[in-house]
């Protein structure tokens, strides 16, 4: 099956019949859709194929790029406001689309006193926005305890 440079199906033809057209006008036989049957070749330039390729590969990037990982880190110690400034933040974020690791630092002996940390955590997540859906659940490891959420 060949396709003329301006979009028009010429219809079934032979592989060299298809070649020598292609010459004959100054292009490119292409092959676009190998596993069809019959097998789509396409006559144009095989530069601005290649062009066309990229910058639909560059499109497909630059969606994918939509969500990133933002880190908000707490401490055992934050007051109340420092907390809801955080919180806004962690909204904020959420509210760009991005997904939002936050990290409760523990430091000497507030490693000791797991609980308390699990407990000023969750006080933290009830102030950030309602609509929100916990995707990894709170983990201990490294230096604190960590957990990511994400607009729902």
């Amino acid at each position: 099956m060949v396709i003329d440079e301006s979009g028009k199906s010429l219809g079934k033809m032979a592989k060299d019949a298809a070649i020598a057209l292609a010459k004959e006008k100054g292009l490119d036989l292409i092959e676009i859709a190998a596993s069809a049957k019959p097998p789509v070749a396409r006559i144009m330039s095989f530069d601005k194929f290649r062009y066309q390729q990229e910058k639909k590969l560059k499109k497909q990037r630059a969606q994918q790029k939509g969500q990133e990982m933002k880190q908000v880190q707490i401490s055992i110690r934050e007051a109340a406001h420092d907390l809801q400034m955080k919180a806004d933040r962690v909204n904020k974020f959420m509210a760009e689309g991005n997904q939002v690791e936050i990290v409760m630092t523990l430091r000497g002996r507030e490693k000791a006193n797991k609980d308390f940390a699990k407990e000023k955590l969750n006080q933290f997540i009830t102030m950030i926005n309602p609509e929100h859906k916990i995707i990894t659940e709170p983990k201990v490891g490294g230096r604190g305890i960590y957990m990511q959420v994400v607009k729902n």
